[in-house]
């Protein structure tokens, strides 16, 4: 006979190379949303807060230093200025950057009856 016979080729050593893909697409999709999506989140928080700086805000740099603002420069080009003066004792002022602010302090509510 000049022609062989053919044989049915098998579906599994298809459906084995795609399933070696599985775990690592279910991988990246946990990792996303467990670290990549809040870490970003957190940083449009941040960024929101730092636009939102005026006078009279209570801050705390990342050094630990807690200050009063006392002046905040007027945006240039639509962009806010990085430095921004911050009293930290009477008559002691100093001038941080902007993105070394981490937190804002909520004003305490007095607990006098």
């Amino acid at each position: 006979m000049l022609i062989s016979p053919a044989y049915a080729q098998d579906v599994s050593g298809l459906m084995s190379n795609a399933s070696q893909f599985v775990p690592l697409v279910l991988i990246f999709v946990v990792f996303y949303f467990l670290m990549i999506r809040p870490q970003q989140q957190c940083q449009k928080e941040m960024k929101a807060m730092l636009s939102r700086l005026k006078r009279g805000d209570r801050v705390v740099t990342q050094g630990g230093i807690v200050g009063q603002v006392t002046r905040v420069p007027p945006d240039k080009d639509g962009k806010p200025v990085s430095e921004i003066e911050v009293e930290i004792a009477k008559d002691v002022r100093v001038i941080v950057l902007r993105e070394t602010i981490s937190s804002v302090l909520a004003p305490s509510v007095a607990n006098d009856k």
